[in-house]
């Protein structure tokens, strides 16, 4: 894929990107990355912890992201997986009372064109420094 329309990104500090995943492999690219480019319909911006609850959620929208899918190297997903979700979809659960916690640091700025800020703070995941 060559990087033309693809935006490198910054994430909602305004600070260069940190990748959300390796494992699984994440992002619209599968960079690892919540990038996003004009060819990203759904802009996959949001770097979400999954839950259970938001699985359900997802699964019952008609994207079910459980289930393995071999044929697209997809192995499905577990609560606490990091994956990068489209911003519309996150904004859904949350007002379904369901949002999983997002990672800021690897989060897209381009999600602030959908959700505010405050917002996704309040969802921010916090590292366990004990």
């Amino acid at each position: 894929m060559s990087n033309a329309g693809r935006e490198r990104g910054r994430n909602v500090f305004n600070e260069p990107l940190v990748p959300c995943s390796f494992n699984p492999l994440t992002g619209y690219f599968r960079d690892g990355c919540c990038r996003t480019g004009e060819e990203d319909t759904g802009t996959h911006v949001v770097c979400a912890i999954m839950t259970a609850d938001f699985l359900a959620f997802s699964h019952a929208r008609g994207n079910d992201l459980s289930t393995p899918r071999p044929e697209w190297g997809f192995a499905g997903l577990r609560p606490g997986d990091q994956w990068c979700l489209c911003a519309l979809r996150w904004k859904e659960a949350w007002q379904a009372g369901v949002a999983p916690r997002v990672v800021l640091e690897s989060t897209n700025s381009r999600v602030l064109d959908f959700i505010a800020l405050d917002d996704l703070q309040e969802y921010a995941w916090q590292p366990d420094l004990s």
